[in-house]
């Protein structure tokens, strides 16, 4: 089994926004903010080769497939479809893979199913032998969004998906399509069934933590549903990790890719051993 971080389109989005309730005196140490108060943001993926001889990926990103006007409001930096590269990268092209893993269907994570925008051609998705796995709880919040993150998903993707006869609604610990060598857990505090995945002893942290500055337990996003639920979620899930010596993989920390997570003498989440790629 080999584990390869796959960079796909960035984005830049508002500092305050994903900090929450964290004042600018404090992030912008962290991240230093752009003239519009954006910071640099990955749209990460994770490749697992090999998986029981199957090509397995974690997540798409944003993609290409806003029209140019949405692509600008939403800070997607590339107009090509960077996760493509990414993959002839490793050696594979989207038709390569087998199945596709989603901790849920904000655009951000789910837009890269789709191909490249191209004027007056409707959305159709890519990874035409891959099965797509998503929570059968997050499922159901896509198909009826509440107004407050219903703008976060693709309107035309959840009827795509069923129509492909490749959609796996999953429950539980593990998925019929890919067995016990992934093992899911779930969280409702960013999005109610945000499915999270761990595999060959890396935990993949999607919206739960976003990146390495989100270790720390106060801080959460503004774009999370329930933010005091997510800390407590948060806690449970890092505790377990440090416990069993699982890495952390960030999809949206634009200078890390993994991490080992730390806890100090105060009880203080960190990281530490931080990898910018993994190739293994």
């Amino acid at each position: 089994m080999q584990l390869w971080s796959l960079m796909g389109n960035s984005q830049k989005l508002d500092g305050g926004a994903m900090f929450g309730n964290a004042p600018k005196a404090l992030w912008s140490r962290w991240i230093a903010p752009d003239e519009q108060n954006r910071i640099p943001l990955a749209c990460r993926c994770l490749l697992v080769k090999d998986l029981d001889g199957r090509n397995v990926l974690f997540e798409t990103g944003i993609g290409a497939f806003f029209a140019p006007a949405l692509r600008e409001r939403y800070g997607v930096v590339e107009d090509r479809h960077v996760l493509l590269d990414s993959l002839a990268g490793a050696g594979l092209g989207h038709e390569d893979i087998d199945a596709v893993v989603l901790s849920h269907l904000h655009f951000d994570h789910a837009g890269g199913l789709l191909a490249a925008w191209e004027e007056g051609q409707p959305p159709r998705l890519l990874f035409p032998k891959a099965t797509y796995l998503v929570g059968a709880a997050h499922w159901r919040r896509a198909l009826e969004p509440h107004p407050r993150d219903r703008a976060s998903f693709v309107p035309e993707l959840p009827p795509l998906l069923e129509a492909s006869g490749r959609l796996q609604l999953v429950e539980g610990e593990h998925a019929q399509a890919l067995g016990p060598a992934v093992r899911f857990s779930y969280s409702d505090g960013h999005t109610p069934g945000l499915m999270l995945a761990e595999v060959g002893g890396m935990a993949f942290c999607a919206d739960l933590i976003p990146g390495r500055f989100w270790v720390h337990l106060p801080i959460t996003m503004g774009y999370d549903r329930y933010p005091e639920a997510l800390i407590e979620e948060k806690q449970a899930f890092l505790d377990d990790k440090l416990a069993r010596g699982v890495r952390l993989f960030f999809t949206h920390d634009h200078a890390c890719a993994a991490a080992v997570v730390t806890r100090d003498e105060r009880g203080r989440y960190g990281t530490m051993d931080e990898q910018r790629e993994l190739r293994s």
